[in-house]
């Protein structure tokens, strides 16, 4: 049984716990918002797209579209700023009774040839909507829980391309996030720290392909882990690299020593 063999079933087993934890604490939603990543162009067919907003609550659901330039810090950190005027958004806004569904027409008015792609978040926003008079609702608080979801909008120039590389690899002991609803840190991670690089003028998504990650143990022996694309959308989401930009993720992956690491995309 070789190393990355041996590694899979406890990586494999951190991800599914911290996905029932995430599953466990969180709140019944009132509406879902799909895709949650869009991917558009500048110019063409491609500068069109559709997100579809569900109403899953018993009661009736308003909401209002707004639209936020995006730009990430290295280690994840997000700068948002207003970019109403980069978008037509066709219903703006709307009201939809339970189980009802609404079709959102995003069309980009932004630069037609942009240098690099550009990141946005689509935010979704549910309104505050009036008791009817008589129901459980009104004779009660009167307390209204409003919900906000946001869909990724990446708007690329046609024909650019990604070029992305590992600007270092190496082992981390991390502090993981609390799961939600928790009170307390989970303990430190031994874990790999990927810092990778994106020199091309379009964006990427990294955990559409599986990495393959090669080095030493404590003791000096070879050790190959192997991550698939599945397991990153758990651990990182989509992975995404700006353009001409840098971005750090930290994974559970224990087991490697202080030697250098090397990381391969595979398709």
């Amino acid at each position: 049984m070789t190393a990355s063999t041996i590694l899979a079933r406890p990586w494999r087993m951190l991800l599914a716990v911290a996905a029932a934890l995430m599953l466990l604490a969180s709140p019944a939603l009132a509406m879902r918002v799909s895709p949650m990543v869009v991917e558009m162009e500048s110019r063409g067919s491609g500068a069109v797209a559709r997100i579809e907003v569900q109403n899953i609550n018993p009661g009736k659901l308003a909401f209002q579209t707004r639209v936020f330039r995006m730009e990430l810090g290295k280690d994840g950190e997000i700068i948002e700023t207003p970019a109403d005027d980069q978008f037509l958004i066709f219903p703006p806004q709307g009201a939809l009774p339970a189980g009802g569904r609404q079709v959102i027409r995003l069309q980009w008015v932004g630069e037609a040839e942009p240098a690099t792609s550009q990141a946005f978040y689509v935010s979704v926003e549910q309104l505050p909507v009036a008791f009817e008079p008589g129901s459980n609702e009104a004779v009660g608080a009167q307390v209204q829980v409003l919900y906000n979801m946001r869909a990724l909008v990446v708007v690329a120039p046609p024909g650019a391309k990604p070029d992305v590389k590992a600007a270092s690899v190496r082992q981390l002991d991390y502090q993981p996030p609390a799961p939600p609803g928790a009170t307390e840190l989970p303990p430190m991670q031994d874990g790999v720290e990927v810092t990778l690089r994106n020199d091309g003028r379009r964006h990427a998504m990294m955990s559409n392909f599986s990495w393959q990650l090669e080095g030493t143990d404590r003791e000096g022996k070879w050790l190959r882990v192997d991550v698939s694309a599945e397991e990153l959308n758990r651990a990182v989401g989509t992975g995404y690299v700006p353009a001409q930009g840098e971005r750090s993720f930290k994974l559970p992956v224990p087991g490697f020593g202080p030697g250098p690491i090397k990381l391969t995309f595979k398709q």
